[in-house]
């Protein structure tokens, strides 16, 4: 392996070593396959192999540039022994549950999916669940709009090219900080979701509100956007 192999750790298993330059160039700064090359000192063939591998497994992901980045299966690996926002969520959800009466959800975006990385749910009653793992859509729901208000530029087309949501929408929900749906992602579930930041100000969750239409109504902002914008606040300062 070239110098600028991310280890000089060996287990003595060629292609699992290899695998592990790659992940680890790729965790140090995003490359294509030509800066991958260079930085691993594998051959194109075989650096091109093991990044399409490790893409297929989720712990690397490609973007539109065409570059590979850390895939959302490390973060779920690394949320196993730690991760501070599954932690807060714990707490949070359920207090915000129980002040609500509806489902909660926290959602992380992997691509042009979200996933559901944790929940609490109401004891009994009609209610809108969402298993923990479940990927959705970013093209609609108000987690999705959430999630895509504060991408980058180039990703938010994407996201936008396939979504029933317009820019207009994004705009508005920075604007006021939330966003809600009616019947978008599923006839009959209404939500509303708010973002939760990292230490740097990054927007890195959703955290949702969801239930019947008929019980939450048609403007579930109007409703419950205090207690989630707290609860987002909440979960924000543990991060």
């Amino acid at each position: 392996m070239g110098q600028d192999s991310a280890s000089n750790q060996h287990s003595g298993i060629g292609v699992l070593d290899k695998a592990v330059a790659v992940l680890q160039t790729v965790a140090d700064e995003p490359c294509g396959l030509a800066e991958l090359c260079s930085r691993t000192g594998l051959p194109r063939a075989t650096a091109h192999r093991l990044a399409a591998g490790l893409e297929a497994h989720r712990l690397l992901r490609r973007t539109p540039d065409g570059r590979w980045r850390p895939g959302s299966a490390l973060a779920e690996l690394a949320g196993a022994a730690t991760d501070p926002l599954l932690d807060a969520a714990s707490t949070v959800l359920p207090k915000l549950r129980d002040a609500t009466g509806e489902s909660v959800q926290l959602y992380r975006r992997d691509g042009k999916q979200r996933v559901c990385v944790a929940t609490a749910e109401p004891p009994s009653g009609l209610r809108d669940t969402v298993p923990v793992g479940a990927r959705l859509p970013m093209s609609a729901g108000s987690g999705a709009k959430v999630l895509a208000a504060w991408t980058d530029p180039q990703t938010q087309r994407s996201l936008l090219a396939d979504a029933v949501y317009g820019e207009r929408t994004l705009l508005e929900v920075r604007r006021r900080g939330w966003a809600q749906s009616v019947a978008e992602r599923e006839p009959g579930v209404a939500s509303v979701s708010a973002p939760v930041r990292d230490s740097t100000g990054a927007v890195v969750a959703a955290v949702s509100i969801s239930g019947p239409t008929d019980r939450i109504g048609r403007k579930p902002g109007v409703r419950w956007a205090t207690d989630l914008l707290a609860a987002a606040e909440d979960l924000t300062q543990h991060l």
